[in-house]
């Protein structure tokens, strides 16, 4: 079956126990994987999680069909979380699905996929699609309306009252990211001892008190000197990144998000005739891009192309691999890469 991120969870519903594989994918990791979040959820018994990458199944295809009909040390449920890039778990889905088809998987734990660099268009997506038990969801970068409405959602079912404002602010602060918008939310309530029978109302003193920070204090100022290309201004930024200990991951989140926008920016533009100043003005008043963000996206719009753009995708998603693989290290690795980046960026297209 193939869904969106609006419909995924009512097709989900429907199918219950009955389905086998989800594949989530798309420019929107964030709300990719907390979609894996909502389908765990979903399952009567999620047990056990067991974690395996793209590569892991790339090398040995054969090992997800052995994992799924596996039971757990004691007996328990399990469920399998698969995370990859583009079609690496193509051949080790194929396999499963060729297990179950022949009836030697009948009780095969449920496999949720998710997929960086893919989309509803790749092989994976392909093979999924006609199946009744399998899923293959396409996200899309959201924008700064839909992350601000899905903050007020989290806000009402933790027992927080938000203004508009106040759900926009968090959702700015964290790079328009659902995973750091769920924290925030989740840390405000725990403050304002909030719950759904004793709701409360946050105001922008509660949010500053539990050290949410703003856009000039959190990630974009990094973001937008990496993407700019300004070889200047990168030291200051990794100086305050180590001192303000921001977390690698979060960063690379914003800065794999903000190439996400440049890549739907620029297919835009190609399609319409228009300069980047116009197609930008008209893309504020629509609400997809933030007024403080207009001049640094007009700059980076002008240092990466689409081929640029995606030889970037591919170097970030290799850097989050490292980043998870190595957590010790991702300050450093990191570091090293945005430096990288920063000076291919500071070479005009």
């Amino acid at each position: 079956m193939k869904a969106t991120g609006k419909d995924y969870l009512q097709l989900a519903q429907r199918t219950g126990a009955g389905l086998r594989v989800s594949f989530l994918c798309g420019q929107d990791e964030a709300g990719a994987a907390a979609a894996a979040d909502k389908l765990v959820a979903l399952l009567p018994a999620a047990g056990e999680r067991v974690e395996l990458s793209g590569a892991e199944l790339r090398a040995d295809p054969v090992r997800l069909g052995d994992e799924a009909r596996s039971s757990s040390l004691f007996g328990a449920d399990r469920h399998i979380r698969i995370r990859c890039s583009g079609d690496e778990a193509h051949d080790a889905i194929l396999n499963l699905l060729a297990l179950v088809d022949s009836g030697e998987a009948a009780g095969a734990c449920p496999v949720i996929v998710t997929a960086i660099n893919a989309s509803d268009k790749s092989r994976t997506a392909k093979l999924l699609t006609p199946r009744k038990d399998a899923l293959a969801v396409m996200f899309y970068p959201p924008d700064l309306r839909s992350v601000t409405g899905e903050v007020t959602r989290m806000a009402a079912g933790a027992g927080l009252k938000l203004q508009p404002e106040l759900a926009e602010r968090i959702a700015r602060g964290a790079a328009l990211d659902l995973r750091l918008c769920q924290s925030e939310v989740e840390k405000l309530a725990l403050y304002l001892d909030a719950s759904p029978l004793a709701p409360r109302m946050a105001d922008g003193a509660a949010l500053d008190a539990i050290g949410a920070r703003t856009e000039e204090e959190g990630f974009m100022p990094l973001v937008n000197a990496v993407l700019g290309g300004d070889t200047q201004r990168l030291p200051a930024e990794l100086a305050r990144m180590a001192e303000l200990e921001l977390n690698p991951v979060g960063v690379l989140l914003a800065i794999e998000r903000r190439a996400a926008q440049l890549a739907q920016l620029t297919a835009r533009l190609a399609g319409s005739g228009q300069r980047v100043a116009d197609l930008l003005e008209g893309e504020q008043r629509a609400r997809r891009v933030f007024w403080r963000d207009r001049a640094d996206l007009e700059r980076q719009m002008q240092r990466w192309d689409a081929g640029r753009l995606d030889r970037l995708v591919d170097r970030l998603a290799g850097l989050h691999r490292a980043l998870l693989a190595n957590s010790q290290a991702a300050p450093m690795l990191l570091a090293q890469d945005l430096a990288e980046i920063t000076r291919f960026a500071s070479t005009r297209r």
